[in-house]
């Protein structure tokens, strides 16, 4: 059974920075696509960044516009862990964070792709 557990959400006022962190079970994690999405209140849950393997086994990223130069995403396959680094953050970057995960080596931008899920983290920026 997949079990994909976020943590390190919280408050933190505008301009700070979190560290996200997901902790995968039940998968090869090494052999996942792992992204964050998130959802603030009223809107649909949107992609954030992902991290994909290529076939030479080298990890790449994909940033959504509104995160590049902010976030950060990576790994440790070893830890079977994703984290999520955010910095210089922004009131409308207050949701809830998810943690997903989909087997296979293509990036995926859209939720519908990815059928493993965490709980979510809140993280709220203050103005």
């Amino acid at each position: 059974q997949v079990q994909l557990v976020e943590s390190g959400g919280g408050l933190v006022q505008a301009g700070g920075s979190l560290s996200l962190s997901c902790e995968a079970t039940g998968l090869t994690f090494g052999a996942h696509v792992m992204a964050w999405f998130r959802q603030a209140p009223g809107k649909e849950r949107e992609f954030v960044a992902a991290n994909a393997r290529s076939i030479t086994w080298t990890y790449r990223t994909y940033y959504a516009d509104s995160v590049k130069g902010r976030f950060t995403i990576s790994r440790n396959n070893a830890k079977n862990t994703l984290y999520l680094q955010m910095n210089s953050l922004r009131p409308e970057d207050t949701a809830i964070y998810y943690c997903a995960a989909t087997r296979g080596s293509s990036v995926e931008v859209r939720r519908g792709e990815y059928p493993y899920w965490g709980q979510g983290t809140q993280v709220t920026v203050s103005s």
